[in-house]
């Protein structure tokens, strides 16, 4: 190999972002719901958010859009108006995580939404990927 060649690719390495990751599997915390009347509340929704490491807004807007209904933040917790099942939550927080944390490319959960202009894009910080998002 000539040595332009190992400069190139050593200088390519070097800007490729260092893994975030620790390599063990991506978990989303159990969900702690309680209904109270006509109120669905969401006890842990600031630790979700915390751990799969999105805005608490970006979250709610999602389910909200996608149990039709309207919600709100109270501190850490979520309300939504209406009476959900428990797993109902569970399965739209497991589909928010394919669609906007988990990278499509290697599959890690290592990621950031970043926004240029009126686009928005997934960006791994693990192997470098940046994909194309629709908005809530």
């Amino acid at each position: 190999m000539s040595e332009d060649y190992v400069k190139l690719l050593d200088r390519a390495y070097a800007n490729l972002p260092k893994a975030g990751g620790t390599g063990e599997r991506f978990e989303i915390p159990k969900v702690v719901g309680i209904r109270m009347g006509r109120r669905t509340i969401i006890q842990n929704f600031g630790e979700i958010s915390s751990r799969i490491n999105r805005d608490p807004n970006h979250l709610l807007k999602f389910l909200s859009k996608e149990m039709a209904t309207a919600a709100s933040l109270d501190g850490s917790r979520a309300i939504f108006q209406g009476r959900f099942d428990v797993g109902t939550v569970t399965r739209l927080l497991n589909i928010y995580s394919q669609r906007f944390v988990i990278c499509p490319i290697c599959s890690r959960p290592d990621t950031k939404i970043e926004k240029e202009g009126r686009y928005l894009f997934l960006r791994c910080e693990a192997c470098g990927a940046r994909s194309s998002i629709l908005p809530v």
